[in-house]
């Protein structure tokens, strides 16, 4: 259902919305009303979502071609938002180097933590203090399941996320005073295209990315962590409380040897 004037304004910003759970959260965004600033990096898949949600929900979407393992995507998010009043960032993209950790290129490890980690850094100094001076906004941080503990063979994307998840639950705490709303989704596994080339089977409590969007999107503003999904939820409870740490990364671990 569309909402017109949601209490976040008129315009969010998609990183990482070519395709995919940045797809969908440019889908629920469009749904609830907002005109979109999407970001990727492959004009093609932007150009075409573009065509998709102006045709459905009849609002304004501007695409931007931008690398965020680029050190200077700051500068270039900023501008790809000048003169409009920025009511919510999603920062939604990754690079996921599969595989043992010694066994990974340099290149790769560097993309991961360029993307991961730096990017949203950046990011969020260059998109947030406008936000702050308004006094209202949202911020969305992709985490992971994968954050909560070790997870062997995706150790680089996983210590990327949990780093995610720390920087969402601190600004948190630190935005709320200037009327900004974070959260960290730690979603599980999906099957979306990025998920399908990297791990190519389902697990289970698997959520669309849709109803993962949706439910992130629901949450804002009532804390700074959220697990979308039953399963996940239990998932969680059971890897960072019930198992002792060892166990939980064991357990893990017996779960991702396929990826060697």
């Amino acid at each position: 259902m569309r909402r017109s004037g949601w209490r976040y304004g008129q315009w969010a910003l998609v990183a990482g919305a070519s395709e995919g759970l940045g797809a969908a959260f440019a889908a629920q965004l469009a749904a609830r009303g907002m005109n979109l600033v999407l970001v990727a990096r492959r004009s093609h898949l932007l150009a075409n979502l573009k065509e998709q949600l102006t045709a459905t929900y009849g609002i304004e979407v501007r695409c931007f071609v931008i690398d965020l393992a680029d050190p200077a995507c700051g500068e270039a998010l900023a501008e790809s938002v000048a003169g409009i009043d920025l009511g919510i960032v999603v920062y939604n993209a990754a690079f996921t180097p599969v595989g043992p950790f010694l066994d990974a290129e340099s290149e790769e490890i560097e993309q991961a933590v360029d993307v991961n980690v730096r990017g949203p850094l950046l990011a969020l100094r260059a998109l947030v203090p406008p936000m702050c001076k308004r006094g209202t906004g949202a911020v969305v941080l992709m985490s992971s399941l994968a954050g909560l503990q070790g997870t062997p063979n995706i150790s680089v994307y996983a210590a990327s996320k949990a780093f995610n998840l720390i920087l969402a639950e601190g600004l948190w705490y630190e935005l709320r005073s200037h009327g900004i709303d974070v959260v960290a989704c730690c979603a599980g596994a999906m099957r979306t295209p990025g998920y399908v080339r990297s791990f190519g089977r389902d697990v289970p409590g698997m959520l669309s990315p849709d109803e993962a969007a949706r439910r992130t999107l629901d949450g804002l503003g009532r804390g700074p962590r959220l697990v979308p999904g039953r399963i996940n939820q239990i998932t969680a409870l059971l890897m960072g409380r019930v198992l002792p740490r060892r166990a939980a990364v064991r357990l893990i671990g017996r779960n991702t040897k396929h990826l060697t």
